[in-house]
């Protein structure tokens, strides 16, 4: 791939996101943050939207910062809500009640 996006910096988004617990959700900036890549949080979503050609991973439990779901990730309202994570609307996770800390 190119300089910016390499398998290793694939691999490192995809084990941040594996670490988020059932229940929580994280931000495209967080993971970005966390992978020492903390104004890259576009490049995060990239990645994640590639995930399937690495394996199975929670993606569904990345959202914006505002909470909001993934435009083109159908099934991810209905697997938050599977884990228990509940809505301020029909679109934003309660970031206050469900935001992964570390």
């Amino acid at each position: 791939m190119g300089k910016v996006l390499d398998d290793d910096l694939i691999f490192l988004v995809l084990s941040i996101v594996e670490e988020i617990p059932e229940g929580k959700v994280a931000t495209y900036g967080q993971i970005a943050g966390l992978a020492d890549r903390p104004n890259n949080a576009r490049l995060v979503g990239k990645i994640l939207g590639m995930s399937e050609y690495y394996g199975e991973y929670p993606c569904h439990r990345v959202v914006n910062n505002n909470g909001r779901l993934a435009p083109n990730l159908p099934t991810q309202k209905e697997k938050l809500e599977s884990e228990g994570i509940k809505f301020k609307n029909d679109e934003h996770v309660d970031l206050k009640k469900h935001k992964w800390i570390i």
